[in-house]
């Protein structure tokens, strides 16, 4: 296979999709055949990840870097409990590569630590775009941490209500220590 022969990543994410449809197809039909199926796909899965160790095994420091980094054998190497990265690792590189989006958009966005299989992230950002920032960072931190069962959102240290002044008070005149104006 050349290089211009392999799949894109789009490609990749198709085939993928239509992966996930064909085995819940599969378990949906009753019987021996079906369950058959089923361990041949799981047997399968487990002989790739011992692939995956040995080439690892084999590879020096640097080129099991490479490999991690790269997206499609990056979420196999989570897969199979193989990445070089711990997740908190890989949650702080996944959201310190959306922060200058996030910092665009007027806020700033960290990560908090990682508790009970939940990444916390601190997010600031003011406006209506926060849900749309949060999907994304969320979409961001559990594709590097597929492991992880989900995304908490917790306040910025300098995240505090702003102090409420009603509009008639700023237009008052103040009064004189007097009494009298």
């Amino acid at each position: 296979m050349t290089e211009s022969d392999r799949l894109d990543d789009a490609a990749i994410g198709q085939r993928l999709a239509r992966l996930d449809e064909l085995l819940e197809r599969v378990e949906q039909v009753p019987g021996p055949t079906v369950e058959a199926a089923i361990e041949a796909v799981q047997t399968l899965t487990e002989v790739y990840g011992e692939a995956l160790a040995r080439v690892l095994s084999l590879a020096g420091q640097s080129l099991a870097e490479e490999l991690a980094d790269d997206e499609l054998l990056g979420h196999l190497l989570v897969l199979h409990d193989l990445h070089p990265d711990p997740v908190e690792r890989r949650v702080s590189r996944a959201i310190e590569g959306l922060r200058p989006a996030v910092q665009e958009r007027g806020g700033d966005v960290e990560p908090a630590g990682i508790d009970g299989g939940v990444a916390d992230v601190r997010l600031s950002i003011k406006g209506c775009s926060s849900s749309g920032v949060e999907d994304a960072v969320r979409e961001a931190v559990l594709a590097v941490a597929p492991e992880l069962s989900g995304v908490k959102f917790v306040p910025a240290a300098d995240d505090r209500d702003d102090a409420f002044i009603p509009l008639d008070a700023l237009l008052q005149r103040p009064a004189s220590a007097g009494g009298s104006a």
